[in-house]
């Protein structure tokens, strides 16, 4: 029987790998909010410093649709708790880089590191948890991701102010290892990882295998237009609120991101409605959503910007949420490797629109960002609509009882 909600190994499912996606995600963006500081510190563009994030997203991306068949064979917790540890290890070695070419060395090597947890933890929670219960789990996941990504830029941005970005970036590499111990302790073995030996070799046809599905296409879509709106936006915001007319410090630039607590509901809150109405007419919603606040920051008053920052947040938290939880649904074998297709796409659309972003910005200013969130917006809706009509049965899109 499958685990379910209210159970004490439901309790530390969600304990650890809410910790777990905490650890990732603040280890991920630390550098995000500090892109003005490591322009000013390597004498590098606005672009290039874009690259610390774009980098470390993409050889995520990359080791992601590999990860998961080692852990096929492998096992889940144990890949997931080295992937935290080898990830919080090299942040704190990061942060004596005396070049800005090694400092993307070790971002490189540290999403690959990284990889082992979210490239995971989806396929263990659909696994595990029974189908009732599934949106929920998976909202407190990507709530402890929002938290990371929050904290990680927040704590980031007052260490950088008080000393600099380096005793930033070490201090939260220290964190991910508390973190990855408590990940260790409580999270529970799994009860229904059934092992399959195969070759790496095979992988490829496995994932090509997942590409013949277009209700999954379209997720994969969804995926990288979603990441690729969020990196895009909050990558150049701080270039926004440091320069004129706002000049705000470090850590007051970084402490915009307490938005992302909005997403830390939305991505529960969202999963519940989706488990109760259907996913296809919510994630319209977290469209509308997203779109609504991405236009809002274009306002010059401070506070609109400010709400229209947490409206993007809670959309896009949402709208991840159920798009993330939706891969596992509609694949009918080999979740895993649906699962990090879905993740592949998700953050080579963070590499590929985080430093295309750089360009609009570099000739358009933020309308140039705001521009293209708008067309990624209506790109998904149109991949909305293919979903509906795609739809052979309703059961695979709600799980209405």
């Amino acid at each position: 029987m499958k685990i379910q909600q209210g159970s004490k190994s439901f309790r530390n499912i969600s304990l650890a790998l809410f910790a777990g996606g905490f650890v990732t995600f603040a280890l991920l963006y630390t550098l995000q909010p500090l892109m003005p500081e490591i322009t000013e510190a390597f004498g590098i563009t606005p672009t290039e410093s874009s690259l610390t994030l774009s980098v470390t997203t993409l050889s995520m991306a990359l080791t992601m649709l590999f990860i998961g068949s080692v852990s096929d064979a492998v096992g889940r917790r144990a890949i997931m708790t080295a992937s935290l540890v080898a990830t919080s290890v090299i942040a704190i070695i990061s942060a004596f880089s005396p070049f800005f070419p090694v400092l993307l060395l070790l971002r490189i090597l540290q999403g690959i590191a990284l990889a082992g947890l979210p490239a995971i933890a989806m396929t263990y929670l659909v696994e595990e948890i029974e189908p009732l219960s599934l949106g929920y789990a998976m909202g407190l996941y990507i709530s402890g991701n929002s938290i990371g990504g929050m904290g990680g830029r927040i704590i980031s941005g007052l260490l950088t102010d008080w000393f600099d970005w380096r005793a930033a970036v070490g201090v939260i590499g220290v964190l991910g290892l508390a973190a990855a111990l408590i990940f260790w302790r409580v999270i529970p073995p799994s009860r229904h990882f059934v092992k399959k030996t195969g070759k790496l070799g095979q992988v490829i046809p496995l994932l090509w295998s997942q590409c013949r599905n277009p209700r999954l296409l379209c997720l994969y879509g969804l995926g990288f237009l979603l990441m690729g709106s969020f990196v895009s936006l909050f990558n150049y915001i701080g270039f926004e609120l440091t320069g004129e007319p706002y000049n705000l410090s470090q850590s007051l630039a970084g402490s915009i991101f307490v938005v992302y607590l909005m997403g830390t509901f939305s991505s529960t809150w969202m999963g519940r409605l989706a488990d109760r109405y259907g996913r296809t007419g919510v994630i319209r919603l977290t469209l509308a959503i997203i779109l609504t606040g991405a236009l809002c920051t274009m306002h010059p008053f401070l506070w609109v910007k400010i709400i229209g920052l947490a409206l993007f947040a809670f959309g896009f938290f949402g709208g991840h949420s159920i798009a993330s939880s939706w891969v596992g649904l509609v694949a009918d074998d080999h979740k895993s490797q649906a699962n990090a297709l879905y993740l592949f796409f998700y953050y080579v659309g963070s590499s590929v629109s985080g430093t295309g972003g750089g360009l609009l910005y570099s000739h358009f200013g933020w309308f140039g960002i705001i521009g293209m969130i708008a067309a990624y917006v209506a790109i998904s809706l149109m991949l909305c609509g293919f979903l509906v009509h795609k739809s052979g049965e309703r059961v695979s899109e709600t799980l209405i009882p």
